[in-house]
């Protein structure tokens, strides 16, 4: 706790580390460009826009505690509005100076102000430390886990260190006594927007839909590469196309970059995984999710293979030619720590990772279909009890 003069607090292990990782995969398998020079977000509603509104659910009751703990700590119990909601990562080169969280006329809304970090600070990445200009503490540096909060005014101006290597990731919210800045009503409508045309225009509703191609395009001087593919070329996966054996030359479309949002394949070294995906963004999440969950996939395998043997198809593929920087690719994301599961992978893991995301965003899915109608009548994303959700059976017209 700190002095009134810069009010600001900071909480120990204040989320879980599994719900650290869950989020760190959300972001990895889903964001975009951010607003700043290598800076990479996924706001709620980007998600929504992805038809992966399913994926806001994880940030329900995060949201809901980090504002009750900045209410109860600033005495404004029932008074704050979450105004945004985003995960945020920094990679090799991102760096702040000297500002307050309130610094442009349409920041002024914004009250106050919390980080929680997701990741560590000397195993993830180097450098990124969080400074403030005056009081105490007066830098912070991320423990996945912890949760600082802060006013968004001049009394906490601070800077963050540019990071050196690896991705420093967060979840930042932003809380306003202003009701017209409330996220909660724009994204219940969005939400609805999104599942309803979804019903009606996709066979699999849960499956993600790519954004277009310049919110994944990131360039730097004159350098550049698309981020969903990079995600997955910088560990060691192909991009392989579903239809056809040879390779796609670079001038057969008029932007290679549209062969990600169309229906293909992943490959590794020689091989080709047997299982066609919707677009790149669907292989992505896939991917980032086995590299979540793998190090309980080969206790599953195993437990799996006393029962029935998993088979594994594999056969040549065709890699498509996606335009991107190499050099761009791995200074950005080439140093990312996956716990070096890497080293140790295997297909056989991989088709038990695609079926159990099959099931979590399936499960996610319904979820929200269950959860929005309360939603809407209520006018805020908050947690459901269960007796509550037996009332809400559909998704309003």
């Amino acid at each position: 706790m700190a002095s009134g003069d810069h009010p600001r607090l900071l909480l120990h292990d204040f989320l879980s580390l599994d719900l650290c990782k869950e989020l760190e995969f959300i972001h990895r398998s889903s964001g975009a460009v951010g607003y700043r020079p290598n800076v990479f977000s996924t706001t709620l509603s980007h998600l929504a826009a992805t038809n992966c509104g399913h994926l806001v659910l994880p940030f329900v009751s995060v949201r809901e505690r980090v504002r009750e703990k900045v209410e109860e700590f600033f005495g404004c119990e029932f008074e704050l509005f979450v105004e945004f909601t985003g995960l945020i990562s920094w990679c090799k080169g991102a760096y702040i100076g000297w500002h307050s969280d309130d610094n442009r006329p349409y920041l002024q809304q914004r009250d106050f102000a919390a980080v929680c970090y997701l990741n560590n600070h000397g195993k993830d990445f180097n450098g990124g430390v969080f400074h403030f200009k005056h009081g105490e503490p007066s830098s912070v540096k991320p423990v996945a886990g912890d949760v600082l909060i802060y006013t968004a005014d001049s009394r906490n101006i601070h800077s963050v260190d540019e990071v050196l290597d690896g991705e420093r990731i967060t979840l930042t919210l932003w809380f306003t006594r202003d009701s017209a800045h409330d996220e909660d009503a724009k994204l219940i409508s969005f939400l609805s927007q999104s599942i309803s045309r979804c019903e009606v225009e996709v066979p699999d509703p849960y499956l993600p839909l790519p954004a277009s191609e310049n919110m994944y395009w990131f360039s730097d001087n004159h350098l550049g590469f698309d981020v969903r593919y990079a995600r997955m070329h910088t560990l060691g996966f192909r991009i392989c196309s579903s239809t056809n054996e040879q390779k796609v030359q670079p001038n057969s479309l008029h932007d290679p970059c549209e062969l990600l949002g169309k229906p293909l394949q992943l490959g590794r070294d020689d091989e080709t995984f047997y299982k066609e995906f919707a677009n790149s963004l669907h292989a992505l999440q896939v991917v980032q999710f086995y590299y979540w969950k793998a190090p309980s996939l080969a206790a599953i395998r195993s437990n799996m293979r006393s029962g029935r043997p998993t088979a594994i198809k594999k056969m040549s593929g065709s890699e498509m030619v996606v335009r991107c920087s190499q050099q761009l690719m791995e200074r950005i994301f080439g140093h990312i720590s996956h716990d070096d599961v890497e080293h140790s992978f295997s297909w056989d893991d991989f088709a038990i990772a695609v079926e159990m995301w099959e099931e979590y965003t399936r499960s996610l899915h319904r979820c929200m279909l269950l959860l929005l109608p309360y939603w809407v009548s209520h006018h805020s994303i908050v947690l459901v009890d269960s007796s509550e959700l037996q009332r809400c059976d559909r998704v309003p017209n």
